[in-house]
C-alpha cells in the first residue's frame, strides 16, 4: 500500500487508513467515547443530572449513542478528506493492488465501503472499553488514556509469535483484516472472525458499564 499510495485518490485514502488503523483512529473513538461519563463527573455536574426523573439506563444509553455517533464521523472524515486531498494531488483512477493489478473506480468504491464498515465494527472494541473506563474513573484523561493503553498491549502481544493461537482472540488482531477486501477475490473469513470478537467484546464490555453504572454512588 505505500508503495501505490500515490497511484489516485482510492489508493491514498486506503494508504491513510493502513497508517491510521491502528492508533490514530483508536485515539479518536477513544477520545469521545471515555470523555462522555468522565467528563461529567470530572465538572461535578453528573450528580445535578441524575437529580432529574431520569433512569440510570436511559442516561447513559443516550450518551453511548451520542458518543458512538462522535466516533463513526471521526472515523468517516479520514477516508473521506483523503480521498479528496489524493483526487486534488494525484488524480482519480482505477485502484492498483499491491499484489497487482488494477480494480475498476466503482468495484474499487464498493470495496472501500466495505472497508470502512468493517474498520467502524473493529473499532467497537476500542469505544466500548473507554466508555466502561469512563464510567469507572473521574478522569477523562485516565479513561482514554486506559483505553489507548490496553490497545497498544493487545499490539505488542499480537506481535509474540510464541502465544500461538492464542493471538487470535487479541482484540487488535484481526484489526488489519480489511486488507482482504484488496485481493482480486475478496477473502471474508478474517473479516467476519474479527467482526464477530469485537462485537462480542463491545457487548460484554457494554455490559459492564451499564451494570457498574446502575449501583454507582454518585458522588461528584
Amino acid at each position: 500500500l505505500v508503495d501505490v499510495a500515490t497511484s489516485g485518490a482510492l489508493n491514498f485514502a486506503l494508504f491513510t487508513l493502513f497508517v491510521s488503523t491502528g492508533f490514530l483512529l483508536v485515539v479518536a473513538v477513544a477520545l469521545f467515547c471515555g470523555d462522555t461519563v468522565a467528563s461529567e463527573a470530572n465538572w461535578a455536574s453528573l450528580r445535578y443530572l441524575l437529580a432529574a426523573p431520569v433512569p440510570r439506563a436511559r442516561l447513559l444509553r443516550q450518551k453511548l449513542v451520542v458518543a458512538l455517533a462522535y466516533a463513526v464521523l471521526a472515523v468517516l472524515s479520514l477516508p473521506l478528506m483523503s480521498l479528496v486531498a489524493g483526487a486534488v494531488a494525484f488524480g482519480w483512477g482505477d485502484v492498483e493492488l499491491p499484489t497487482g493489478g488494477t480494480v475498476p473506480t466503482g468495484v474499487a468504491l464498493e470495496r472501500m465501503a466495505i472497508i470502512i464498515g468493517y474498520a467502524l465494527v473493529s473499532q467497537l472494541v476500542v469505544a466500548s472499553l473507554a466508555f466502561l473506563l469512563s464510567v469507572v474513573t473521574d478522569s477523562p484523561l485516565g479513561a482514554v488514556g486506559g483505553a489507548v493503553g490496553l490497545v497498544i498491549v493487545s499490539n505488542i502481544l499480537d506481535a509474540v509469535t510464541a502465544l500461538g493461537s492464542w493471538r487470535d482472540v487479541l482484540p487488535t488482531h484481526w484489526m488489519y483484516a480489511w486488507m482482504d477486501a484488496l485481493q482480486p477475490d475478496i477473502q471474508w473469513t478474517g473479516m467476519a472472525k474479527g467482526a464477530a470478537l469485537s462485537i462480542a467484546y463491545s457487548a460484554v464490555l457494554l455490559a459492564f458499564a451499564f451494570r457498574l453504572f446502575r449501583t454507582r454512588d454518585i458522588v461528584s
